[in-house]
Protein backbone atom coordinates (compact mmCIF):
# COMPACT_ATOMS: atom_id res chain seq x y z
CA UNK A 1 0.00 0.00 0.00
CA UNK A 2 1.40 3.75 -1.35
CA UNK A 3 1.00 6.22 1.15
CA UNK A 4 -0.30 9.53 -0.22
CA UNK A 5 2.89 12.04 0.94
CA UNK A 6 1.58 15.12 2.37
CA UNK A 7 3.08 18.46 1.71
CA UNK A 8 6.16 19.30 2.89
CA UNK A 9 9.07 21.95 2.57
CA UNK A 10 11.30 20.97 -0.22
CA UNK A 11 8.60 19.19 -2.29
CA UNK A 12 7.24 19.38 -6.17
CA UNK A 13 3.08 20.15 -5.55
CA UNK A 14 1.25 19.79 -9.26
CA UNK A 15 -1.64 22.34 -8.65
CA UNK A 16 -4.62 23.65 -10.94
CA UNK A 17 -6.06 27.01 -9.71
CA UNK A 18 -8.19 30.42 -11.23
CA UNK A 19 -6.54 33.85 -9.98
CA UNK A 20 -9.13 36.32 -9.75
CA UNK A 21 -9.07 40.11 -8.73
CA UNK A 22 -11.05 41.05 -5.42
CA UNK A 23 -13.93 41.84 -7.60
CA UNK A 24 -14.41 38.38 -9.20
CA UNK A 25 -13.04 39.31 -12.71
CA UNK A 26 -10.79 36.35 -14.10
CA UNK A 27 -7.33 37.21 -13.92
CA UNK A 28 -5.54 33.33 -14.60
CA UNK A 29 -6.49 30.01 -15.01
CA UNK A 30 -4.46 27.05 -14.66
CA UNK A 31 -6.75 24.32 -16.07
CA UNK A 32 -4.01 22.08 -17.10
CA UNK A 33 -1.96 20.59 -14.02
CA UNK A 34 0.92 22.32 -13.47
CA UNK A 35 4.09 21.47 -11.27
CA UNK A 36 5.60 23.63 -8.50
CA UNK A 37 8.55 23.35 -5.86
CA UNK A 38 7.62 24.09 -2.47
CA UNK A 39 10.05 25.77 -0.57
CA UNK A 40 11.54 27.50 -3.83
CA UNK A 41 10.85 30.17 -5.60
CA UNK A 42 7.82 29.10 -7.53
CA UNK A 43 5.08 29.97 -5.07
CA UNK A 44 3.98 32.92 -2.86
CA UNK A 45 4.73 32.25 0.66
CA UNK A 46 0.99 33.14 1.52
CA UNK A 47 0.21 30.34 -0.79
CA UNK A 48 2.92 27.69 0.56
CA UNK A 49 2.00 28.27 3.89
CA UNK A 50 -1.10 27.17 3.27
CA UNK A 51 -0.50 23.81 1.47
CA UNK A 52 2.21 23.01 4.19
CA UNK A 53 0.85 19.39 5.78
CA UNK A 54 -1.90 18.69 3.04
CA UNK A 55 -2.14 16.08 0.63
CA UNK A 56 -3.78 15.27 -3.10
CA UNK A 57 -7.29 16.18 -2.98
CA UNK A 58 -7.08 19.44 -1.01
CA UNK A 59 -8.68 22.55 -2.08
CA UNK A 60 -8.58 26.06 -0.70
CA UNK A 61 -10.01 29.41 -1.54
CA UNK A 62 -7.09 32.34 -0.69
CA UNK A 63 -7.66 35.87 -0.16
CA UNK A 64 -4.24 37.65 -1.15
CA UNK A 65 -3.86 41.24 0.02
CA UNK A 66 -0.98 43.08 -2.16
CA UNK A 67 1.78 42.47 0.47
CA UNK A 68 1.10 38.71 0.53
CA UNK A 69 1.08 38.53 -3.90
CA UNK A 70 2.74 40.81 -5.53
CA UNK A 71 3.33 44.01 -2.99
CA UNK A 72 1.96 47.50 -3.20
CA UNK A 73 1.99 49.83 -6.55
CA UNK A 74 4.92 51.94 -6.18
CA UNK A 75 4.75 55.15 -8.77
CA UNK A 76 8.69 55.48 -8.62
CA UNK A 77 9.00 52.24 -10.49
CA UNK A 78 7.18 54.43 -13.60
CA UNK A 79 9.57 56.28 -15.84
CA UNK A 80 9.68 58.17 -19.01
CA UNK A 81 11.97 57.57 -21.70
CA UNK A 82 12.72 58.34 -25.38
CA UNK A 83 10.81 56.81 -28.06
CA UNK A 84 14.42 56.79 -30.14
CA UNK A 85 15.52 54.15 -27.37
CA UNK A 86 12.98 51.39 -28.04
CA UNK A 87 11.99 49.29 -31.54
CA UNK A 88 9.99 51.31 -34.08
CA UNK A 89 6.86 48.88 -33.12
CA UNK A 90 6.92 49.53 -29.17
CA UNK A 91 3.45 49.26 -27.66
CA UNK A 92 1.60 49.10 -24.62
CA UNK A 93 2.47 45.62 -23.16
CA UNK A 94 5.46 44.82 -24.48
CA UNK A 95 8.14 44.49 -21.89
CA UNK A 96 11.60 44.57 -21.44
CA UNK A 97 14.41 43.44 -19.10
CA UNK A 98 15.59 46.56 -17.60
CA UNK A 99 15.54 49.89 -19.42
CA UNK A 100 17.20 50.06 -22.85
CA UNK A 101 20.69 51.57 -23.32
CA UNK A 102 21.31 55.24 -23.08
CA UNK A 103 18.04 55.50 -20.24
CA UNK A 104 18.06 58.59 -18.94
CA UNK A 105 16.16 57.69 -15.60
CA UNK A 106 18.21 57.86 -12.61
CA UNK A 107 17.62 55.22 -9.82
CA UNK A 108 15.57 52.62 -11.37
CA UNK A 109 16.18 48.61 -10.83
CA UNK A 110 18.40 47.48 -13.71
CA UNK A 111 17.03 43.88 -12.88
CA UNK A 112 13.07 44.73 -13.45
CA UNK A 113 10.64 43.80 -16.05
CA UNK A 114 9.03 47.16 -17.24
CA UNK A 115 5.94 47.20 -19.19
CA UNK A 116 5.32 49.77 -21.88
CA UNK A 117 2.11 51.54 -20.82
CA UNK A 118 1.72 54.05 -23.09
CA UNK A 119 3.33 55.39 -26.02
CA UNK A 120 3.31 59.21 -27.47
CA UNK A 121 5.51 60.55 -30.30
CA UNK A 122 8.51 61.44 -28.31
CA UNK A 123 8.53 59.36 -25.52
CA UNK A 124 7.33 55.84 -23.22
CA UNK A 125 5.85 55.08 -20.16
CA UNK A 126 7.50 52.52 -18.83
CA UNK A 127 6.01 50.75 -15.36
CA UNK A 128 8.76 48.05 -13.18
CA UNK A 129 5.99 47.79 -11.00
CA UNK A 130 4.37 43.84 -11.54
CA UNK A 131 1.60 43.88 -13.29
CA UNK A 132 -0.71 42.46 -10.26
CA UNK A 133 0.63 45.01 -8.17
CA UNK A 134 -1.34 47.02 -5.76
CA UNK A 135 -4.19 43.96 -6.19
CA UNK A 136 -6.17 41.96 -3.64
CA UNK A 137 -6.83 38.85 -5.63
CA UNK A 138 -8.67 35.61 -4.94
CA UNK A 139 -7.06 32.59 -5.68
CA UNK A 140 -8.89 28.82 -5.63
CA UNK A 141 -6.49 26.01 -6.32
CA UNK A 142 -6.90 22.33 -5.79
CA UNK A 143 -3.65 19.62 -5.50
CA UNK A 144 -3.60 17.13 -7.91
CA UNK A 145 -0.52 15.33 -7.59
CA UNK A 146 2.60 15.56 -4.52
CA UNK A 147 5.88 14.33 -5.20
CA UNK A 148 9.52 14.26 -3.87
CA UNK A 149 11.55 17.05 -5.24
CA UNK A 150 14.76 15.86 -7.40
CA UNK A 151 18.06 17.43 -5.89
CA UNK A 152 18.33 19.29 -9.45
CA UNK A 153 14.70 21.31 -8.46
CA UNK A 154 15.47 22.08 -4.94
CA UNK A 155 19.21 23.63 -6.23
CA UNK A 156 17.37 25.39 -8.97
CA UNK A 157 14.86 26.74 -6.73
CA UNK A 158 12.12 25.67 -9.04
CA UNK A 159 10.51 23.40 -11.38
CA UNK A 160 11.17 25.98 -14.38
CA UNK A 161 7.28 26.83 -14.23
CA UNK A 162 6.05 30.27 -15.01
CA UNK A 163 4.05 31.27 -11.52
CA UNK A 164 1.12 33.41 -13.06
CA UNK A 165 -0.05 34.65 -16.67
CA UNK A 166 -2.43 37.17 -17.68
CA UNK A 167 -5.50 35.62 -19.12
CA UNK A 168 -6.13 36.62 -22.89
CA UNK A 169 -1.98 38.93 -22.51
CA UNK A 170 -0.90 37.14 -25.77
CA UNK A 171 -2.33 34.92 -28.54
CA UNK A 172 0.10 32.82 -30.98
CA UNK A 173 0.96 35.48 -33.27
CA UNK A 174 1.57 37.69 -30.46
CA UNK A 175 4.94 39.03 -31.42
CA UNK A 176 5.59 41.36 -28.26
CA UNK A 177 7.06 38.99 -26.72
CA UNK A 178 6.81 36.82 -23.52
CA UNK A 179 4.10 38.00 -21.33
CA UNK A 180 4.60 35.91 -18.07
CA UNK A 181 4.62 37.06 -14.84
CA UNK A 182 6.71 36.12 -12.85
Amino acid sequence: MILAMDISLPCVVTLTWTLADAQGKLIDELAEPLEFLVGGQDLLPKVEEVLIGQSVGFEADIHLEPEHAFGDYDSGLVCFEAKSLFPEDVGPGMQFEGLPPGAATPDMPGDAIYTVTEVYPDHVVLDGNHPLAGMALRLSLKVRDVRVATEEEVQAGSVGSPVFSVAGASSDDDETGDRTLH
